[in-house]
């Protein structure tokens, strides 16, 4: 029996890359899964090659995305993965629409699915997982524009959210979990990838190979079924080639 049996999984962003990764794992683990996103063709691919997921296509900043969600399938788990690309040019060079994309989509879906989940939205018992970055901690190159913000506001939002679950008396468990390394393979880590080698001026490769203790989509994916167990402390976490951890 797989140690998510029994509960309904909610992946917002599971069509693609490392929110795929951690679908996949939720249904290795026995539990109900709908995994949520913008891209009915990418969610058609998801249906057809991992059996029993439950699929719906729906934007997740829009205000009702959270009631659309929820009314579809009432999560014990709630992984909000859904991001959009960071920039890739130099601070000087972009438009605000470009420097505040990560803030309007990647902050924007977890400000409101934290909002319905400490309005009633999810039974006492539910925890609500935030996707981060380790950007969080580093600031992100000069090109990336508001994205490191971004994934430090997820961590504050999780801590947010859990001061007021206790507040409140909901049960609630809110963490944000920050994968430490870009990803090759997934479609913002080589979009990543590709504007930091050329802001650099260096190849890819050997920008990769620069890179040490690097974790991998399956990693991400494990690290949150760890946290969707709620045996771990705290409302911050990282995960690297080494493993789950705790924030500093």
């Amino acid at each position: 029996m797989g140690s998510l049996q029994g509960q309904n999984v909610v992946v917002v962003g599971g069509s693609r890359g490392v929110g795929r990764s951690i679908v996949e794992a939720a249904l290795r683990e026995g539990a109900t899964v709908l995994a949520a996103a913008r891209g009915a063709a990418a969610l058609k691919e998801l249906s057809w090659e991992a059996s029993g997921v439950r699929t719906l296509a729906v934007d997740a900043t829009q205000e009702a995305a959270p009631d659309t969600v929820f009314a579809a399938l009432e999560p014990d788990v709630l992984v909000i993965c859904a991001g959009a690309f960071a920039p890739s040019a130099p601070l000087q060079d972009q438009s605000w629409d470009e420097f505040s994309a990560n803030w309007e989509m990647d902050v924007k879906a977890s400000f409101l699915f934290c909002q319905a989940a400490l309005r009633g939205r999810m039974k006492s018992g539910g925890r609500v997982v935030l996707i981060s970055s380790g950007a969080a901690f580093s600031g992100g190159p000069p090109n990336s524009g508001g994205y490191s913000g971004a994934k430090r506001m997820q961590m504050v939002l999780a801590a947010h959210g859990q001061k007021e679950a206790d507040r409140l008396g909901l049960g609630l468990r809110f963490m944000a979990l920050a994968p430490m390394r870009i990803m090759a393979g997934t479609g913002v880590g080589q979009r990543g990838i590709e504007g930091v080698s050329t802001y650099l001026g260096i190849s890819p490769a050997d920008f990769l190979a620069s890179m040490t203790d690097m974790q991998t989509p399956a990693d991400v994916a494990n690290a949150v079924v760890a946290l969707a167990g709620g045996k771990l402390q705290g409302t911050a976490f990282t995960v690297s080639g080494s493993g789950l951890a705790a924030a500093a």
